[in-house]
């Protein structure tokens, strides 16, 4: 007597799947294991899919889902398209379909490639599937990475959202234009270093008036809450950020930073030399002059102010440490009290 299966069937669609073109759209996915499913008569419990979701990472909503369903018995068949629609990770999708779906006693079926975890003589084609996956996945990585590289050196913009400033051009998201609602917060940054405000006191005084900041700023532009509910508040990273900028003087910097590999995506720095320069791509919105000028008090900063927010000593340059000679300072400690250091 046949076995009465509840399945679950899985469907995915990455954004490298849609950029090579390859016709697995989410919904001929469900059309084609659907009909399946009725032709073997059995009961479709519930589809799952994840869409634009990398198959290099098992880490994702629905088929976290499916697997929580699976636990529970509500479904004890697992049918997707192929293999590379359960993943492209050799390692992972290998311990699933030998160790993770049997110990829960849950079948799998990838309809295309001809994989049946209830029939025991396919162990071998299993793995040299779920390894052409895996190389797809590094193939395709590669190529993405080498369309960006070629894209960085024409002095193309590339990024989710202008920096603050600036906006893209309607003719062309590549290019980089004067916005003219944000482009006076900048030029007030760099006037305010210029005075020999410290960053944090810049990040203070534009709070205090209300100014948003370049995340708030981009939701005014979108017309849309800001859905991670914190309110933006300026800080003295940005501040810096914004001044050691090089975008603001008409050049293109990027390849900044990247991810571990193709399986981690977790952004790291790249070293200076791997960053990617091409210069006058934009108008500037700051001088070469004002530019040196505040990059300058970046190696030399004020005497006799803290290097936290910028407030004049009363003693600066009068007092000095008898053991070393070293004129004083005030700084804080952690219970916010003055106390006088040698500088």
């Amino acid at each position: 007597m046949q076995e009465k299966y509840n399945v679950g069937i899985y469907c995915r669609l990455s954004r490298d799947d849609e950029r090579t073109g390859e016709s697995v759209s989410i919904e001929n996915q469900k059309i084609m294991l659907s009909r399946y499913v009725q032709e073997q008569g059995w009961n479709l419990y519930a589809a799952y899919c994840d869409d634009g979701v990398s198959g290099t990472t098992f880490d994702r909503p629905m088929f976290n889902q499916m697997i929580a369903d699976a636990k529970t018995g509500k479904i004890n068949l697992i049918l997707c398209k192929d293999l590379s629609r359960l993943g492209r990770d050799y390692i992972e999708a290998g311990r699933y379909t030998d160790i993770v779906f049997p110990s829960m006693g849950c079948r799998f079926i990838a309809l295309n490639d001809g994989v049946d975890t209830i029939h025991k003589n396919n162990e071998m084609l299993v793995i040299l599937k779920n390894v052409m996956n895996d190389l797809y996945a590094r193939d395709t990585s590669s190529k993405i990475r080498a369309v960006k590289q070629s894209t960085f050196r024409t002095g193309k913009y590339v990024g989710c959202y202008a920096p603050i400033g600036y906006r893209k051009s309607p003719a062309d998201k590549h290019i980089l234009e004067i916005d003219p609602v944000t482009a006076p917060v900048v030029l007030r940054i760099f006037d305010m270093r210029l005075q020999g405000d410290s960053f944090r006191k810049i990040a203070r005084t534009l709070n205090e008036e209300g100014v948003p900041s370049p995340r708030g700023f981009y939701y005014m532009a979108e017309g849309r809450p800001n859905l991670r509910g914190e309110t933006p508040y300026w800080n003295d990273v940005t501040v810096k950020t914004i001044l050691r900028n090089e975008v603001y003087l008409g050049h293109m910097v990027q390849n900044k930073t990247g991810t571990v590999s193709y399986k981690v995506h977790k952004q790291v720095s790249k070293p200076k030399e791997d960053w990617i320069k091409v210069e006058h791509t934009h108008e500037p919105l700051i001088s070469q002059e004002v530019w040196d000028a505040v990059q300058r008090l970046d190696n030399h900063p004020s005497k006799g102010r803290s290097g936290s927010d910028g407030v004049i000593s009363l003693f600066a340059g009068v007092l000095y440490c008898a053991d070393c000679g070293g004129s004083m300072r005030y700084q804080r400690d952690y219970r916010s009290r003055r106390r006088c250091v040698s500088s």
